[in-house]
């Protein structure tokens, strides 16, 4: 699938996904920094990605584990810093939530920082961000 808002796409096809640009992505935050490359590349093998790109370059990532069947870990959402404060990473979010591959499974999230962000698409706050069904 792909969604566009003006020069700005997600897509969640996996071979467009940039290994290099994720991994640095994630590198730069509180709860994946210092994941080897070799791992962020088995996430992605694993899970149902998303890229956020401007042209061709990559500038946001998010993903989701998942059985396909009754239960979605919304996790790694995250903007290049240039990008953030445009509204990319609620966009982003909001496309993760809604995606059809998880609609009407329970959907968890854990954050430090961003219970407000998340609480606006239904998520509620505890140890664990839960998403009213």
């Amino acid at each position: 699938m792909e969604w566009v808002e003006g020069e700005y796409i997600i897509s969640d096809d996996p071979g467009r996904v940039d290994l290099v640009a994720t991994h640095e992505l994630l590198d730069d935050t509180y709860w994946a920094s210092g994941r080897s490359v070799e791992v962020v590349k088995r996430s992605i093998e694993n899970s149902v990605c998303f890229g956020l790109y401007c042209a061709d370059k990559q500038i946001g990532f998010a993903r989701i584990v998942t059985d396909r069947a009754t239960f979605a870990w919304i996790c790694d959402i995250v903007i290049d810093e240039k990008y953030r404060g445009q509204g990319l990473g609620k966009w982003l979010a909001k496309c993760v939530v809604n995606y059809p591959a998880i609609k009407g499974h329970l959907q968890i999230l854990g954050t430090k920082d961003a219970h407000t962000l998340y609480e606006r698409f239904g998520f509620e706050r505890g140890e664990l961000l839960r998403r009213k069904r």
